[in-house]
């Protein structure tokens, strides 16, 4: 683990330089990245992660018009990303012929997910590395978000050669992905933009075709029970608002601070002995939409 010095960010584009595989922070959560156009460093992303092949990646660029080399870009997506990039917005865009990008990235897909990123440790890899970065959260497949680089190491450490600290992540959920088809814009996993800014006018189609969907994910070891009002004998009860707690998302009932708390609320959830644990009620507005989804998947039945 190295700190999100000078130093660190050399070594860390040095080691995607040579096909190598890093952790960093970004503005939503860790990211696993690696050279989006080179194979080898593409598998080692989903090997070390455990991912299922059919789990597309995000890839991040440095600004816009490396973005435009990927994907085609509309009008109705790139006013999207002039209101919301650098920032916590995915956008499913018809990826370009030739692109380089590797096609394990997109798992078989004409489509190609593509994010500006807001954090300044990864806009300086961007920079400095060059080409796309494949940037999926740094954790084990359908386990809890990492929001710290300590969460990186106990999710997947040995199984990745560096991890890059820049301290807790400020917006604590993934980013929201939105597909753009022409003027059509539909929503595939809510995030940190509430959804109502995202001029949503079009429903979601079948298929696995951006992260994030898989029914469960997000998981602690633990059974979820969510509503809960108290906990149960053997509970772990993280609270929200009037409903206390072993801690809380937040005692004022603040959904933007609940959002950056969740994950690693989680995380000590997990880490408690609790035989289970139990969530109070968080408003499914705003980004409560995206806080709901998150702890929805992570109460579904396991596969």
């Amino acid at each position: 683990m190295v700190e999100a010095d000078a130093a660190g960010i050399a070594c860390a584009v040095a080691l995607l330089g040579e096909g190598g595989i890093v952790a960093l922070p970004t503005e939503t959560v860790y990211g696993l990245a690696g050279d989006a156009t080179d194979p080898a460093a593409v598998a080692a992303i989903y090997a070390a992660k455990g991912r299922p092949g059919y789990n597309p990646l995000i890839v991040h660029v440095a600004d816009l018009a490396a973005a435009g080399a990927l994907v085609e870009i509309g009008a109705t997506a790139r006013a999207l990303a002039a209101r919301f990039w650098p920032g916590p917005l995915t956008l499913v865009l018809p990826a370009r012929p030739g692109n380089g990008i590797v096609a394990d990235v997109t798992a078989g897909l004409v489509t190609l997910a593509v994010r500006v990123p807001l954090h300044p440790v990864m806009r300086a890899v961007l920079t400095a590395f060059g080409r796309p970065l494949a940037a999926p959260s740094a954790n084990a497949s359908g386990t809890i978000s990492p929001t710290t680089a300590a969460h990186v190491a106990d999710s997947l450490g040995g199984r990745i050669p560096l991890i890059v600290d820049g301290g807790a992540t400020p917006g604590g959920l993934e980013s929201s992905i939105v597909r753009v088809d022409g003027d059509r814009v539909s929503l595939l996993r809510p995030g940190g933009i509430p959804a109502e800014l995202l001029g949503i006018n079009s429903e979601t189609g079948d298929g696995i075709i951006a992260p994030g969907q898989l029914a469960s994910h997000y998981a602690p070891v633990q059974p979820v029970r969510l509503d809960a009002t108290s906990a149960a004998p053997g509970e772990f009860l993280i609270g929200f608002g009037a409903v206390g707690g072993d801690l809380t998302l937040s005692a004022t009932g603040d959904l933007a601070e609940a959002a950056a708390a969740l994950f690693a609320a989680l995380h000590v959830a997990q880490a408690s002995g609790a035989t289970g644990i139990a969530v109070a009620p968080v408003p499914a507005s705003g980004i409560g939409i995206a806080i709901n989804d998150r702890l929805r998947r992570a109460a579904a039945p396991r596969r």
